[in-house]
Order: structure tokens, then C-alpha cells, then sequence
């Protein structure tokens, strides 16, 4: 799993009924602006993480690899959403893997160029700016997307497990 440049927060909230709710964090992505991390948003979205469910973000390292139920990711008020629900037990196998690629790793991502990613592959959030990019992607293995610097294609190998890494694709 990555995770973007960008965390926000909104603390939990106590009912009249008594139920009180976990704290709320948001992830999306950003750049480097005059030493500063900073929203660009070209496409607007982020991954939403519920305390509740488990995810823990004074310990962001033990999220890494995790297995999450998610909600099926929807746009709501013109944002790409995606709603982490809760980690589940060891050993599950994830669908697909919330990716985080920058151009400084990955080259620049083709965005809006005829087939610069898979059919499978699900952009949530872009920033850019001044050559910079950070995209927030929902990848399976075997999903690509394309760069300056050619394919990169989503596996797993024994170098970069649990952690997905992209890996060059040969050219076809």
C-alpha cells in the first residue's frame, strides 16, 4: 500500500445517543512547493482511513501491507473517494493495491494520453505542478501504466514484499 503526501484529520464526534465515533484521517496527494508539501490538484480525491476500524496513524509503518475492506470507490461532490473500513486478519489477499506513484520514482505519468494506464487501473487523485507528480492509484497486479518512462506494470517480487512495487514492463 502507499500512501500520499497529504493527511488530514477530523476528530470523533460523541452523539446524543452516546455512540461515540473514531477519529477520521484523509490521504491524498501532493507536491513540493518552496520546501512545503502542497495540494495541486489536477484530479481531485483521497482515501479515507476510520480509526475505528483499526487503521492506527501514529503507526503508519504496521499499515503498510495491510489488508483493508473497502467501500467501492464513488465521486462525491466532485471528488474521487475511497472509504477504508477496517484492516482485516492476516492472510486475506487484497483485490487491488492503493498505489502512490511520483515522478521523481516513476518518470512522468502520461495522464490524458490514449492508453497511459489499464483498463483495471483507477486514478483517485493527481497533483502536478513544475514537473512534479503525484498520483494516487488503485492498481491489481498485472495492471500497467505508462511514464517517460515507459510501462510500469504493478507486482509483487521477493525484493519489495508485502509492499507493491512497479516494475518495468518489457515492450510489446
Amino acid at each position: 500500500m502507499g500512501f500520499g503526501s497529504v493527511w488530514r484529520h477530523r476528530l470523533g464526534k460523541c452523539y446524543e445517543t452516546g455512540c461515540p465515533t473514531g477519529a477520521v484521517y484523509y490521504n491524498t496527494t501532493g507536491i513540493t512547493v518552496n520546501g512545503q508539501i502542497r495540494q495541486r490538484p489536477q484530479i481531485c480525491g483521497y482515501a479515507r482511513f476510520d480509526t475505528i476500524g483499526g487503521f492506527d496513524p501514529n503507526r503508519l509503518s504496521r499499515m503498510r501491507g495491510r489488508v483493508f475492506e473497502c467501500a467501492e470507490p464513488s465521486v462525491w461532490m466532485g471528488y474521487n473517494k475511497l472509504l477504508f473500513r477496517r484492516i482485516l486478519s492476516r492472510g486475506e489477499r487484497p483485490e487491488c493495491f492503493l498505489v502512490v506513484a511520483k515522478s521523481e520514482f516513476v518518470g512522468q505519468l502520461l495522464v490524458g494520453k490514449q492508453d497511459w494506464r489499464s483498463p483495471g487501473t483507477r486514478l483517485l487523485s493527481l497533483s502536478e505542478t513544475v514537473g512534479q507528480q503525484e498520483a494516487m492509484l488503485l492498481m491489481s497486479i498485472g495492471d500497467w501504466i505508462r511514464s517517460s518512462l515507459g510501462h510500469l506494470e504493478l507486482g509483487l517480487s521477493a525484493m519489495c514484499r508485502p509492499l507493491t512495487c512497479l516494475v518495468p514492463r518489457a515492450a510489446e
